[in-house]
Order: structure tokens, then C-alpha cells, then sequence
């Protein structure tokens, strides 16, 4: 150890040493492995994509090369694979048959620019709320016209643009079949589908292959093995290259193609993005990559589609065969996707002799078979799952006959006149099976199917017993209301209603009674009071048992110390009907977001110190969720100066944990309105007998002294004049707890170091409003915190 350096103890904290240095760029083996798998996938399917668009062939590499490195570098998903993809091959073609290749390239440039705005107005949610079945129809209507164009070139061919016109042609190309085009695409096809089933060991290992790079090889050597004569892959000269240039036309047209081409590349990236979280969340082993930025990947996108459209390149957008690839081959960062395309641009430099051996009747087999797979049955069975064939049909038909956009505005149009449908249509029948009478609704219940509701219900005789089964999603306000005064009456006039919810199993069940808590489900986190009757002193409440010994009746609600009243005892089983509530509706939402948290850890940006009180509830106050605070609560929210006698470690210890272990960018110190602490601290009478409670406020005695130290600066609310002295302490309060933050040790090194920043807040109960303390040039002054705040503003920005 250098004589200059201070020894450093045991309790020493490891943060005292100087911070490492910073390590060089170092790409894991594991993202190496990953970049060749996905490479090897690439290569092939960049070409034959090229080929079924009527691109030159180079675009279809510039396009991967460029995916791989811009948009990799870029966008919001580490593990997501962009590049030339077949649900863009249809609108590529479509676009290169009107205006030219040129001019679809400067179209690319166009949609690429669009895609940065969806971004940086931050629009990127609101793609996903396009229905599932809209999105399958649509790519399965590609997948359809990429199968029968492609077919033409299997068979010796060549395809027209039109899907009706091909399925025409068809008799006639099979009345004229070339026999070594036929070949190769059949050996392609059958070593796509033999690869991955091959049994074994030996199976397991060659796998490891990927089955389209088997597929091409396989047919690249037997043509050249057996002397073929077959169209085969032209690259000319990089020199030679053809880049963007200005679409010419009626403005609209190409305003549509832009809007076509916006669409298909933006919400196939980003339901990609989606689905590469959720293959990186069920990975085994320690999570390295975080859930995807969705509005970053439409920048990243965007990003991508300028650069390849300007370099000659065919529109990027994620592709979900490539990034399934990279994920199952243990990617762990966005590295790999950038060296895929390291690899695309050297294959695509020093390749070309190898690769103009391909013949073109096996890319146009392999592509073909990437377009049969998009018409995925699994997603038939989903939508006939949700009754949204029509949905799924029209937009696939549409797609086919009329093309891309006009297919997803009439599959948006349907799935927007099903939901209205079933919204309005509502059936309610009145059934009675011995002796009991059933109403069952099925649909969702509004305010229209209230009159046939009403007319159903009073078909149920007075004094009957009535099942309500409700068989639907949604029930809005009106029904509700409707539905209750049924119940209320009926159940008054002697007759039992059981409403009964199938989709859940919960039930609302028996006839009321006057000493049971009908307060309604949304109402048990209020802090109300139940129209309980309240039994008189002497008597026992209801279900505390004979040989109880705990006080009863009105004397157990009331306390002796100082003029303090209490609620009325709840129900023992509240705290476990609240647990089952939880299981039964929140659960449900929060598993998936809870199951990423246990597995990566807790990484809180924030602690927050506050009090005890059973009217702050954190997490609604902020706005905030599981993983987001650290919180620390205590009466009075109180910070033990360090090193003081009687001090508090739970505190400190707290406070240790959060800055040196958890990282935390920032502490927040908490008081509230009507602080029973605070009361008591201005209450307290000396020389009165010490309990815990009584030890513990002594860590808020210098607030106090503080109030009566006749400050000029006293700390105060922006909005209003500050209440009482009891609200004053409680400011002053927070302000003081401030000041002993700072001498905590963590604390001081951590805002030394500019990694650490304190603030001070109010909360109002009776009006619900928060205030946040002032920089310190502002004096001791909570503001009023905006009601217009938007998120991801910073905290010095809400004042």
C-alpha cells in the first residue's frame, strides 16, 4: 500500500476506493456465436427477398447489412433483428412496379423520416392497440401472394405483380414446367423440411446449422456437381449500384405508398420488439437486456430505412425468423445484431463469386416457404378462439386482391364494427328450473341493454330466488346501478338474488343484513365508515367469541391517550378477503411484471422516507409501481442524525443499503398534513415518564428547535399561507430531516460525487396535493406541484 494512502479499516465502506477504470470495448462470445447463426440465416433470405420484390439483389444485402448495424445500434430492442423483410415484399413490389426502383428508394427514405416522427411523438403504444387479427390477416394475405408469385420461379417461370393474375397463369406454367428449376426447388424445399427433424445425436448437433443455409448449399452444389443449365444470382458491380432518387407521380399515390410502407415496417418492428421481450424473459439464466424501448425502436427503424433507402437498399424492418435466432442462440447484447451485419457487408465485398453460383429457382423455393409460413395456423386458431374469423378474413382477402393498405383499412374497419356489434348486442333470457329463477346475460352490459335487462329481472316474482349469471367483460355504470336497485328491492321484499360473475367466479350472494358491511368493491381502500351499527358498552360485537378477554363494545372504541378517536373495529376476515381480492383481480395483471422483477433484481431510482401514517399510500401518491421506490416509512419520517446517542440503525442502515448498494439517484423526504408526531412533539410535556415512542421523537426535537430559533427564512407554501404551527413543524420538519441526510456518510460521498440528489416534499391530505421544496437559492418554499405535468419530467422541472 503507497505510504500516501490512509489505511483503510474494516467497517471501511468499498466505495472509498478510487472507481475503475473504464474497460474497453469487449463484445461476449456468446453475442459472436449469435451474429454468425443469424448471419447464416441472412445471407439467403436477403437475396430471395430481393428476388420476389424485382429489386436488384444487392438491395436486399445493403438492406441486412444496414438493419444489422444502424437500426441494431439504434433502436430500443438489444436482441430485435432488423433487415429486408417478407412482409414487406408485397408493398416493395408493388411500389418498384409503379414507380421504379429508384423512386422506391426514395419512398424508403421518405417512410424512414415518417418513422422518426411516430417516434419523437412518442406514438409507438398506440400500434399495438391494432387488432391481432388485423395484423395476422394482413401478414398472412402477403404470405399468400409471396407463395404464388414465387411459384412461377419454382416451376421456371416468372411471376406478374398481380396475385389474381398469377393464379391465372398458373394452368399454363404447368402446362410449361422447366425440369431443372423444378429439381433444385423441390431438393431445396425437401432439405428445409428434412433439416430440422433429423433424429439423434447427430441431429442435435448438425442442427446447429441453420436449415435455409443448408438448403441453398445443398442446391448450389448439386447444379454446379450436375452441369445445370439455370438462372442464377447477378450482383453486378458495386459501381454500378443504383441509388435513391426522387418518386415522380400524383402526389397522393405516393403519399400512400409512404403511409403503406410506414405501417407494415412500424408495427411489424415493434410487435417483433414484443415478442423478442418475451422469448429474453423465458430464457434461463441471469437477465442481461432490459424490456424493449418501443418508441426508441421506431427511431432505431427509422434511422435504418433513411440509409438504406439512400445507399439502394430495400425497406428494413424487424424480422422475427432472424431475431428468434439471435435470442435462442444467447445473445446478450445488441452487439450481435450490429456484427450479423459486419458479416452481411464482408459476405457482401468478398463473396460474390461464391454467391452468383446460386441458382435463383432455390431462393425463389426458400422464399416461397417463408411466405406459406407466414399463413400461420396457430394464429387461425387464436382468432376463431376470440370469434374474430371475419376480422382475420377480410383483412387476408383484402391484402390479396387489393393490396396492402386498402387490406388493413377494411380489417380496422371490420374489427371496429364487430366490437360495436358486440357491444350493442346484448342477450338476456329469463329461464326457471326448480323453483329458481335464472336470468343470464351474455355480452357486454351497458346502458342500452338496460330496458331488456329491467323487463328480465321484474319477470322474477316477489319472494323468489334469483340467479343472476353475467357472461361477459364489461358492465358500465348505468347496468350497475340497475342491477343493485333490483337486487336491493327484491332481497327487500323477502327474496334471495345471486349475482354470479362466470368469468370469474365471484359472487354477491344472500339477503342483506343490517349489521354487515355493504359498502361497495372499490370502496375498502377509502378509509370510510361502514352504516355498522355500533354495539353498546357492555355488549360484544358480532363474532368475537363469549370467552374472549379482549375489551368489547363501545369501550373498545375508545383510547385514552389524549382526545384521540378510533374507527369502528373492521371485520377479522377483512385483511383476508383483501388478499383474496388481490389473488383474484390484481394478481393476474402484475404476475408477468412482478416474475421480470424477481428475476432481475430490484433497481429502484429513488428512496423515499416518509412517514407511518395510514393515509400516505406511496404508490398512489407518485404514480409509481412495483421496483420503482425504496421505501423507508417510520413516525414522523424522521432521520437520526448519525453517531448520536440512542441513535436509530434501522434507519441508517436503510439509508446505506439504498446509495451504496442500490444505486439510488435520488432521496426524497416525505412529510404530510396532520402529523401525529408533530402534534405530539408541540404537545409533549417535560419530565413526562419516557417511553419508546417518547425516545424515538427526540430524534425530531432539533425540528423544533428550529421552528422557535427565529429564523428569518421560515420555511413556507408557495400556493397559500401556511395553516397552523402544526403544518409549519411539519415543513420545517422535512427541511431538518434534509439536513441530517447530509451528514449520513453514504449520502455526503454520494452528492460529492454528483451522483445523489436530495428533495423535500409535502403532501395535503384533506386537499390531496403535493409540494416539492424549492433549489436552495429559492429559500426554504414548497411549490405547488403541476397538475400538467407530463412524464419523464425531471423533479426540478414540477415547480
Amino acid at each position: 500500500m503507497p505510504a500516501c494512502a490512509p489505511p483503510r479499516t474494516q467497517h471501511s465502506p468499498p466505495h472509498t476506493s478510487p472507481p475503475p477504470r473504464r474497460r474497453r470495448f469487449r463484445v461476449e462470445s456468446a453475442d459472436i456465436s449469435a451474429s454468425v447463426a443469424v448471419f447464416l440465416i441472412a445471407l439467403p433470405l436477403s437475396l430471395g427477398i430481393a428476388l420476389a420484390t424485382g429489386a436488384p439483389l444487392q438491395a436486399g444485402l445493403v438492406a441486412a447489412a444496414v438493419g444489422g448495424i444502424v437500426a441494431g445500434r439504434i433502436g430500443g430492442c438489444p436482441l430485435q433483428v432488423s433487415g429486408p423483410a417478407a412482409g414487406l415484399t408485397v408493398v416493395t413490389a408493388d411500389l418498384i412496379h409503379q414507380y421504379g426502383w429508384r423512386a422506391t428508394c426514395g419512398i424508403t427514405v421518405l417512410a424512414g423520416i415518417a418513422q422518426l416522427g411516430l417516434g419523437c411523438l412518442r406514438v409507438a403504444r398506440g400500434a399495438l392497440a391494432v387488432s391481432p387479427a388485423v395484423v395476422h390477416g394482413m401478414l398472412a394475405g402477403i404470405g399468400v401472394t409471396i407463395a404464388v408469385a414465387q411459384l412461377h420461379i419454382v416451376l421456371g417461370g416468372s411471376p406478374d405483380s398481380s396475385v389474381l393474375a398469377n393464379l391465372r397463369a398458373l394452368p399454363a406454367q404447368l402446362a410449361h414446367l422447366d425440369p431443372a428449376a423444378v429439381a433444385m426447388s423441390a431438393l431445396t424445399l425437401t432439405l428445409l423440411l428434412a433439416w430440422p427433424r433429423i433424429p439423434g445425436r447427430a441431429g442435435t448437433l448438425l442442427r446447429k446449422v441453420p436449415a435455409a443455409l443448408v438448403a441453398v448449399i445443398g442446391a448450389t452444389v448439386t447444379a454446379a456437381l450436375t452441369g445445370l443449365t439455370l438462372p442464377r444470382v447477378d450482383l453486378p458491380s458495386w459501381r454500378s449500384h443504383a441509388l435513391a432518387g426522387l418518386p415522380e407521380g400524383p402526389t397522393l399515390g405516393i403519399v400512400a405508398a409512404v403511409l403503406t410502407t410506414t405501417l407494415v415496417c412500424s408495427v411489424q418492428s415493434l410487435l417483433g420488439a414484443v415478442a423478442v421481450d418475451k422469448l429474453a424473459s423465458a430464457r434461463t439464466g441471469p437477465a442481461r437486456v432490459g424490456r424493449s424501448d418501443l418508441d426508441r425502436e421506431l427511431l432505431g427503424q427509422g434511422a435504418a430505412n433513411i440509409v438504406s433507402g439512400a445507399l439502394g437498399g430495400l425497406p428494413v424492418a424487424g424480422v422475427a425468423v432472424r431475431s428468434t435466432a439471435n435470442v435462442n442462440s444467447g445473445a446478450v447484447s445488441r452487439n450481435s445484431t450490429m456484427l450479423h451485419g459486419v458479416l452481411v457487408v464482408i459476405a457482401a465485398l468478398l463473396m460474390v463469386p461464391l454467391l452468383e453460383q446460386i441458382p435463383l429457382a432455390s431462393l425463389a423455393a426458400l422464399v416461397m416457404a417463408v411466405g406459406i409460413q407466414m399463413v400461420s395456423l396457430n394464429h387461425i386458431r387464436t382468432v376463431t378462439r376470440h370469434r374474430e374469423v371475419p376480422v382475420y378474413a377480410v383483412t387476408t382477402l383484402g391484402v390479396i386482391c387489393l393490396g396492402v393498405l386498402e387490406g388493413v383499412l377494411l380489417g380496422i374497419a371490420v374489427a371496429v364494427a364487430l366490437a360495436l356489434h358486440r357491444l350493442t348486442h346484448t342477450r338476456i333470457t329469463h329461464s326457471e328450473k326448480e323453483g329458481v329463477h335464472h336470468v343470464h346475460v351474455r355480452g357486454q352490459l351497458t346502458f342500452l341493454a338496460v330496458p331488456r335487462l329491467s323487463r328480465a329481472l321484474h319477470r322474477v316474482p316477489h319472494g323468489a330466488r334469483a340467479v343472476v349469471e353475467l357472461d361477459g367483460s364489461f358492465m358500465d355504470h348505468a347496468a350497475y346501478e340497475s342491477l343493485q336497485d333490483w337486487k336491493s328491492s327484491h332481497t327487500a321484499r323477502g327474496g334471495s338474488a345471486e349475482l354470479k360473475d362466470r368469468r370469474t367466479g365471484v359472487r354477491s350472494a344472500g339477503t342483506p343484513s343490517s349489521t354487515v358491511c355493504r359498502c361497495r368493491p372499490w370502496t375498502p381502500w377509502r378509509n370510510h365508515r361502514c352504516d355498522v351499527p355500533l354495539p353498546a358498552a357492555g355488549e360484544r360485537a358480532p363474532g368475537v367469541p363469549e370467552d374472549s378477554a379482549a375489551p368489547f363494545g363501545a369501550d373498545a372504541l375508545r383510547e385514552t391517550a389524549g382526545s384521540r378517536t378510533t374507527r369502528p373495529r373492521t371485520d377479522t376476515h377483512e385483511l383476508a378477503r383483501g388478499i383474496s381480492s388481490f389473488q383474484r383481480n390484481t394478481a393476474p395483471l402484475v404476475r408477468e411484471e412482478l416474475a421480470r422483477l424477481a428475476k432481475e433484481g430490484q433497481r429502484p431510482s429513488q428512496l423515499f422516507l416518509t412517514c407511518a401514517d395510514s393515509r400516505l399510500v406511496t404508490s398512489m401518491i407518485t404514480a409509481s409501481g412495483p421496483g420503482d421506490l425504496f421505501v423507508v416509512r417510520n413516525v414522523g419520517n424522521l432521520v437520526p442524525p448519525p453517531a448520536q446517542e440512542h441513535s436509530d440503525d434501522s434507519v441508517a442502515a436503510a439509508i446505506e443499503y439504498a446509495v451504496d448498494v442500490l444505486g439510488v439517484r435520488s432521496i426524497t423526504v416525505c412529510g404530510h398534513s396532520g402529523c401525529g408526531a408533530m402534534q405530539a412533539l408541540l404537545t409533549a410535556e417535560p419530565g413526562a415518564a419516557m417511553t419508546p415512542l417518547r425516545r424515538w421523537l427526540r430524534h425530531g426535537e432539533p425540528s423544533l428547535d428550529r421552528m422557535a430559533g427565529g429564523r428569518p427564512e421560515r420555511p413556507r407554501l408557495a400556493a397559500r399561507p401556511v395553516a397552523d404551527s402544526v403544518e409549519e413543524l411539519c415543513l420545517t420538519n422535512v427541511v431538518q430531516q434534509l439536513a441530517h441526510l447530509r451528514a449520513h456518510e453514504p449520502v455526503a460521498r454520494a452528492l460529492a460525487a454528483g451522483a445523489l440528489e436530495l428533495h423535500g416534499m409535502y403532501f395535503h391530505v384533506g386537499e390531496a396535493r403535493a409540494y416539492l421544496l424549492g433549489d436552495e437559492g429559492d429559500g426554504e418554499v414548497f411549490h405547488d406541484v403541476r397538475e400538467d405535468v407530463r412524464e419523464g419530467s425531471e423533479v426540478g422541472s414540477l415547480v
